[in-house]
């Protein structure tokens, strides 16, 4: 993908990208996005676009291994091994959150690694100062303390609130949650997601015009599905 691509893409939103990608036929509409309960905290409308460096951690107990996500300097060199942009995604495998999978410190070293946001169907923390530095983290909680936060493995696939996740993968991330885009068709979706969204506001128009009437609704999207 080059740079101009990816801006088109982050052009849209979610949603119309989702729209968009029902065009191709490529999977299930029930496929390729992460179910609700995940939001942005540091942002209220973010747009995040880059390709995913998994990995998988636990936080309720001492690693029996290995140290702390700041001693881990294999995970640093499987983040550089995805292309820029790039956005860290954490799996928190405890069943039960009990602390922040990423802080003010870790969010400091992604971002100095290319990474743009993270992604954690666990918790984060330093919300504020996280904020300030421009760095995004999507969370299903808030956590006072990171507790024993350590990584498990990486560089394989994880399952974040239902969507699958791998090394690579190109992920959209906002306020309605994360989209995964299919290679195939990425170069080709920010055309299609134009014709979306133009087929969709001419029923908005209507619908908030003077001149709107049963007949020329029926009519729009009549015309819309041509």
């Amino acid at each position: 993908m080059t740079t101009e691509q990816l801006e088109a893409i982050r052009e849209f939103d979610t949603c119309t990208l989702a729209n968009a990608i029902e065009q191709f036929g490529v999977r299930m509409r029930n496929q390729g996005y992460t179910r609700p309960g995940l939001r942005c905290f540091t942002s209220r409308f973010p747009k995040v676009l880059g390709f995913a460096a998994p990995c998988r951690v636990r936080v309720a107990d001492p690693p029996i291994v290995g140290g702390a996500f700041f001693e881990r300097v294999d995970w640093w060199s499987a983040i550089q091994q995805v292309p820029q942009p790039r956005v860290a995604v954490i799996q928190d495998l405890d069943p039960v959150p009990a602390g922040s999978s990423i802080g003010e410190v870790h969010s400091a070293i992604l971002q100095a690694f290319g990474c743009c946001g993270a992604i954690t169907n666990g918790a984060v923390r330093d919300i504020p100062t996280v904020a300030r530095m421009g760095f995004e983290m999507f969370a299903c909680h808030a956590a006072v303390s990171h507790s024993y936060a350590h990584v498990v493995d990486f560089g394989t696939e994880i399952e974040i609130l239902g969507l699958k996740i791998c090394p690579g993968d190109l992920l959209f991330a906002d306020c309605h949650g994360v989209l995964s885009i299919p290679d195939g068709i990425a170069a080709e979706l920010p055309a299609v997601a134009a014709e979306v969204r133009r087929r969709r506001q001419r029923i908005v128009d209507l619908c908030r015009s003077p001149e709107f009437s049963v007949e020329k609704l029926q009519q729009t999207i009549q015309q819309n599905q041509e």
